[in-house]
């Protein structure tokens, strides 16, 4: 592990590049894409777009689905920044790395962070294709982005009692019922993959109280809720998880519904985005 100072510099030279691309733009939010939900990128008007071989500490993912580009531009009257793929850690990233673009974020001056994501439908009244607006997670992967030295600005014991903020989800769901999109709301369960879960895994993920399953997103919430950012998080129900629905899963199924689906959180985004 890095000591303080070392993580200090890299997140100052991934934002130094960040900041030299975005030539006077200043973005107030910043969107993380999931599996399958990169065509949510080309919403985005008068785009700038920084690879993520160019950004120092960025890694290019390795994973169908997810392109390595960070976009500025204009999504729902808004100055946005989308980051277009994630690294994960189950690729063998560490959860400080996996997290290092929302720490670039909070040091451009983003103050709200909309989090997206593929998951397995684990309540049985959801079914594929269906968002459900995150109300809270329960983080199963064993590790965080906070261990280690305090870094500055950072709360060292983050309060997660409100990890996705009120308003934010409020306001989805006031878009959603004027778009007419059903939008459930539930309870995200991290693992840390790659495999998906067994039937019996999904069991206990129901008896502790998820609704959904994914590999991602809360390293990210954590980092933004120690910065002091607002944090809205929705997952794209691709797939009933192992064991409801008696089919084999695969990460082609989960890019096909999630491409299918998309639009509609692209709608529940471009809504929140709109009422800021």
């Amino acid at each position: 592990m890095m000591d303080q100072a070392s993580r200090v510099a890299r997140i100052a030279a991934a934002t130094e590049v960040v900041h030299a691309r975005l030539a006077g733009r200043r973005p107030t939010a910043a969107i993380v894409l999931g599996s399958g939900l990169g065509p949510l990128a080309d919403r985005v008007t008068e785009p700038v777009r920084i690879p993520y071989q160019d950004i120092p500490g960025f890694h290019v993912p390795t994973i169908l689905g997810h392109k390595g580009e960070l976009v500025a531009g204009t999504l729902g009257g808004q100055m946005v920044l989308v980051q277009s793929g994630r690294f994960h850690m189950y690729e063998g990233h560490s959860a400080e790395a996996s997290a290092l673009p929302v720490r670039v974020f909070a040091a451009l001056g983003i103050r709200t962070l909309l989090v997206t994501n593929a998951a397995g439908g684990i309540n049985r009244s959801m079914s594929a294709g269906m968002p459900m607006l995150i109300r809270d997670h329960i983080n199963l992967t064993g590790r965080t982005p906070l261990e280690g030295p305090a870094l500055p600005d950072e709360e060292r014991f983050t309060d997660m009692t409100v990890a996705y903020d009120a308003e934010l989800r409020a306001r989805a769901h006031r878009v959603a019922e004027q778009a007419g999109v059903r939008l459930a709301e539930g309870v995200y369960a991290a693992l840390l993959g790659p495999s998906f879960e067994t039937p019996a895994e999904i069991d206990y993920l129901e008896r502790i109280g998820a609704d959904a399953v994914g590999m991602s997103t809360v390293m990210e919430v954590l980092v933004a809720r120690a910065r002091g950012m607002r944090v809205m998080g929705c997952s794209i129900v691709t797939n009933l998880a192992a064991g409801r629905g008696g089919e084999a899963l695969s990460h082609h199924e989960v890019m096909e519904v999630a491409a299918v689906a998309g639009e509609r959180v692209g709608q529940l985004i471009e809504g929140v985005l709109r009422e800021e």
